[in-house]
């Protein structure tokens, strides 16, 4: 359910603004969403697992305070992460 070690460094490197940038909130959106989509697949065949459910809900509301943090902060690198992780449509 969690991911890997590489998986982790490909995000960082793909949406980091810089070599070795594991904290911005581009990186940290990344990541949730990259574990959020992995939850909802073992949730898929797992209906009951509630504890898994719970731990998912508090991603979602962790990636979505990061994005709102991010469109106060810069509206244009907001639009360029959800545009790279197809995560909203943007009007």
């Amino acid at each position: 359910m969690s991911i890997t070690t590489e998986r982790k460094t490909e995000l960082m490197k793909e949406y980091g603004r810089f070599e070795g940038d594991t904290g911005s909130p581009e990186v940290q959106i990344a990541i949730f969403t990259e574990r959020i989509n992995n939850l909802q697949g073992h949730l898929g065949g797992n209906k009951h697992d509630h504890s898994t459910r719970r731990g998912l809900l508090r991603m979602v509301g962790k990636r979505r305070s990061l994005l709102v943090y991010l469109r106060s902060k810069d509206a244009q690198r907001y639009e360029t992460i959800l545009q790279k992780l197809n995560l909203r449509t943007i009007k």
